[in-house]
Formats: C-alpha cells, sequence, structure tokens
C-alpha cells in the first residue's frame, strides 16, 4: 500500500474485509498519518483515534449522526464514544484483521471532511 494524501483518501470507497489480509505495518500507518495529523495511533498499532470537545450536546449529537452517516455510506463503522454529554472520541480500526487497513484511513479523511462541513 502507498501513502495517500487526504485528497486521495476521501476520493476511495471502503473495500470489504472479510479478513486473509494482513494489517498494515506500524511504520505504514505512522506514515500515513502524516496526512491526518489529528489522528493518534494507538501505542500497539492497532487502532487509530480523534477526540472533539464540542460546545454542547446538540453540536456532539451532529457530529455522531453526521459519522454515522458516512459510516454506513462506507459499510465500515468506528467506535463512537460521547462522554461529558460533549466529548466525542472516535476509534478505528478493522476487527476482521485485528489491525488498521486502508478502510480506517479512508474513513478517517472522510470524518475529518464532515468535521470540517460542520465547521468543528
Amino acid at each position: 500500500m502507498e501513502i495517500q494524501t487526504t485528497a486521495q483518501l476521501t476520493s476511495r470507497k471502503c473495500a470489504p474485509c472479510e479478513g486473509g489480509v494482513e494489517p498494515c505495518s506500524l511504520g505504514h500507518s505512522q506514515q500515513q498519518l502524516q496526512a491526518l495529523p489529528l489522528w493518534k495511533l494507538s501505542e500497539d498499532g492497532k487502532r487509530i483515534s480523534r477526540q472533539f470537545q464540542l460546545k454542547h450536546f446538540v453540536q456532539a449529537m451532529q457530529l455522531l449522526n453526521a459519522v454515522a452517516e458516512v459510516a454506513e455510506q462506507e459499510q465500515h463503522h468506528p467506535d463512537l464514544h460521547l462522554t461529558g454529554y460533549r466529548h466525542v472520541g472516535i476509534e478505528l480500526t478493522t476487527h476482521a484483521i485485528d489491525g488498521l487497513s486502508e478502510n480506517d484511513f479512508i474513513l478517517a479523511a472522510k470524518i475529518d471532511h464532515v468535521a470540517q462541513e460542520l465547521g468543528l
């Protein structure tokens, strides 16, 4: 897999993943995250996450609903967390391979785009 720009990632579609492929290497994930600087790699290199601190509950729900829409369109679903009524955490991994796939980076780029459209 080659490193892609944010524009390249957002133009792609998530591909179905039922396993049988290797997860992204730690080095590849670290390099790819340079295009997605708001996302953090987990210590074990199997997940990426982004945190949002929003103004109020309604704004948090707007973000969660927008992310749910894009995730459903891509058929790649993140773990979503709402705490303290306005703190949103999003985690991406590809469960079928117990690690990161290109889908995770594609969806991360699309989530960044959605957040930008919402003015976050």
